[in-house]
């Protein structure tokens, strides 16, 4: 949380809060996951250096089923693997060179105790009643679907298999709030943007018919998760994640306005939340819904940012070509990691990383353009005129040209930063570096070094570079800061940039640049020190070797791939003795026995019977009522969602009074085990 101190000594400063989604704690982050924190974390810098008194809040998601079932897996407590996880995330976040202000876990205490508040107050105003939950549930999203919201009993987000359950839960009345949301959104404009995501959630979820759905808020299934006071339930996911945008901030639904903490009145509302697309829906309908119950302010924009795809896929583990932000830095520094992730991701539509591309742009971008004309600035000075920086004296229309190109990059940039179009920010800055070189082309200083006469055009020449560098420095000090620091430090050690860095990590605050003093339309070109002398050159980014790097990240790429397949593979068992008295059989025989793949949507006991569970499977064509005889082995849990195979034309029989109309394929005797399927085996497939 955010130190008061901080707050006290910003208060005459316009504030600024910005934050990220709060990722799910159930594994390491990939790359697209990581461009999230380094968006934000330019948007964040950005501000800072326009003045603004920035709170940066970032964390982790940490209930919920999906982490129950995977401590499980592990052997572990949920806490002690969400420890883990999200220690993990931290340190991406870090190794990314994320200035956030605050890191918040859904498992810290002070969170758990004011959501469990926000769940009674709920309750106890009417907008919270208990029912029963009947229809379609995803599990790596943990959202409820309705029958209407669904098509081929996939996730309408993530595509992926739902599971169809009932169970008791409490809800939320969305629809008591969803016409005042409707008309919030239809008088704030920017609310929502990109424009065609607001498009979506109005078009997708308020004005279809039926209305907006109730919202399924606990689960008695889960039990890791946040307490109510209802004993048999906890929280379900999005009041308990959505909730850290002010719990971080001290907010206390008991209190009123006026009795919150300073840090939650300073702050609230959020100027901007950064999201991932995938969960726009409950940042834009859910969330705005919960804060309208609390009787506080909406946030002012939600900005749901396109995915990274690799290449033209999706990024999967199964597909074994997963990348992460911290992996790719060890070849390509982290800030041609952040560099990539900014450039490469449009401000609607999905960004694609390959290999190649992350080459051909660290070498073009970075290497050429930025570093091979900082150096060899830097070398020239140092060898024409000893380091020492020169005055001024001799223009030509040249100059004028390259201030002009200065002075409209700033302008491009801050429109685009402003606007979310970070990309395109980028794009501005390496315009001018890109101009800067070529009027290292038009003066060609290395054949005015050879005329004597002309060394005070030299010194113009030299030190209007100096100047232009410095322009593109301080304009990337947001996007890759630790690059953009060393450049000023080594144009100008004695600059008023580098005292302004130097003053705040002296204060002990995070650094940033005041583009109100450095870079603005009042302050002149002609901002670096004459008499003051440049440091020695150094290479910013060293070259990539695209062939020897693509045959390293093929291999790696290649040994994922395996270890992936490994991993949906089960452990060979020791070599069982031949079998005695099989019959042997014909191909036809075999030919009439009709296996299918299918997908368990519910499964519960059999009353009176210990043995036996009952399933409900979906084939794709159709769904069934199968009876197993594997309760000793397998809970319903165990088996909801997952894929499997099913003897199909198995001659319908009753047990226990069920019918059952199909067989599951297992193996075993004295343990017995049920074949899963890849998830992304298609339903209704033959076996062969």
């Amino acid at each position: 949380m955010l130190d008061e101190d901080v707050i006290e000594m910003n208060q005459e400063k316009e504030k600024y809060y910005i934050t990220t989604a709060i990722p799910y704690a159930s594994r390491k982050p990939h790359f697209g996951n990581t461009y999230e924190v380094i968006a934000t974390d330019a948007v964040a810098r950005y501000k800072r250096s326009c003045g603004y008194d920035v709170c940066f809040c970032t964390g982790t998601d940490e209930h919920g089923q999906k982490v129950e079932a995977l401590a499980k897996e592990k052997g572990v407590s949920p806490k002690e693997y969400v420890d883990g996880v999200a220690g993990e995330i931290r340190a991406v976040w870090d190794g990314m060179n994320a200035s956030y202000d605050c890191f918040i876990r859904t498992t810290d205490e002070y969170h758990v105790k004011t959501v469990t508040k926000i769940f009674k107050r709920f309750f106890d105003q009417g907008d919270i009643y208990k029912g029963y939950y009947e229809g379609w549930y995803c599990e790596p999203d943990e959202a409820f679907f309705t029958e209407t919201q669904v098509t081929d009993g996939k996730c309408p987000d993530c595509g992926r298999p739902l599971v169809k359950g009932r169970e008791e839960a409490y809800f939320f009345k969305m629809s008591k709030y969803a016409d005042r949301l409707l008309q919030h959104i239809e008088t704030h404009p920017d609310f929502i943007q990109p424009e065609s995501r607001k498009k979506e959630m109005v078009n997708n979820f308020l004005r279809v018919e039926g209305g907006l759905q109730d919202l399924c808020v606990s689960r008695t299934s889960v039990k890791w998760g946040v307490p109510t006071f209802d004993p048999k339930h906890v929280i379900y996911v999005w009041i308990d994640a959505l909730s850290n945008y002010i719990t971080v901030l001290g907010y206390d639904p008991d209190k009123t306005y006026e009795e919150q903490s300073e840090k939650f009145r300073r702050y609230w509302p959020a100027d901007v939340h950064v999201i991932g697309k995938d969960i726009l829906r409950f940042h834009t309908i859910y969330w705005p819904i919960f804060l309208m119950a609390l009787d506080l302010p909406l946030p002012k924009l939600i900005f749901g940012h396109p995915w990274f795809n690799f290449g033209a896929d999706k990024m999967s583990k199964s597909r074994g070509n997963v990348i992460y932000a911290d992996t790719l830095a060890e070849d390509f520094t982290v800030d041609g990691v952040r560099y990539y992730a900014l450039a490469e991701m449009p401000y609607s539509s999905d960004g694609s990383i390959t290999y190649e591309n992350v080459i051909k742009r660290y070498n073009n971008d970075l290497v050429n353009n930025l570093g091979n004309l900082v150096k060899r600035t830097l070398d020239m000075q140092k060898k024409y005129f000893d380091r020492v920086i020169q005055a001024p004296s001799v223009p030509e229309a040249l100059d004028a040209a390259l201030e002009v190109a200065c002075t409209d990059a700033y302008r491009a940039y801050r429109a685009h930063m402003d606007s979310f179009h970070i990309a395109d920010a980028t794009e501005d800055v390496m315009a001018l570096l890109s101009r800067t070189n070529k009027y290292i082309d038009e003066t060609t200083p290395w054949s005015l070094a050879k005329d004597p006469e002309k060394r005070e055009r030299l010194g113009t020449v030299l030190y209007n570079l100096l100047c232009a560098i410095r322009y593109a420095a301080v304009l990337l000090y947001p996007l890759i800061p630790a690059t953009a620091e060393e450049i000023l430090r080594e144009i100008d050690p004695q600059s008023a940039e580098v005292a302004a860095l130097d003053a705040q990590a002296d204060a002990g605050n995070k650094k940033y640049l005041l583009f109100a003093e450095f870079a603005d339309d009042t302050t002149p070109f002609a901002a670096v020190a004459a008499g003051h002398s440049v440091a020695d050159s150094k290479v910013l980014f060293a070259r990539a070797d695209g062939e020897a790097l693509l045959k390293k990240f093929e291999e790696e790429r290649a040994a994922a791939q395996a270890a992936a397949q490994a991993a949906q593979t089960v452990d060979a068992p020791e070599k069982p003795e031949k079998p005695e008295g099989c019959a042997q059989i014909g191909i036809d025989d075999f030919m009439g026995v009709e296996l299918r793949t299918a997908q368990v949507l519910a499964c519960e006991k059999v009353p009176k019977a210990k043995k036996l569970l009952k399933l409900q499977i979906d084939l794709g064509y159709e769904t069934r009522q199968v009876v197993s005889g594997i309760a000793k082995w397998y809970a319903p849990e165990d088996l909801l969602g997952k894929k499997i195979i099913v003897v199909a034309n198995l001659k319908p029989a009753v047990l226990c009074g069920i019918e059952s109309n199909g067989m599951i394929l297992a193996s075993g005797e004295e343990t017995v085990r049920v074949i899963f399927l890849d998830p992304a085996t298609p339903l209704g497939e033959r076996v062969r």
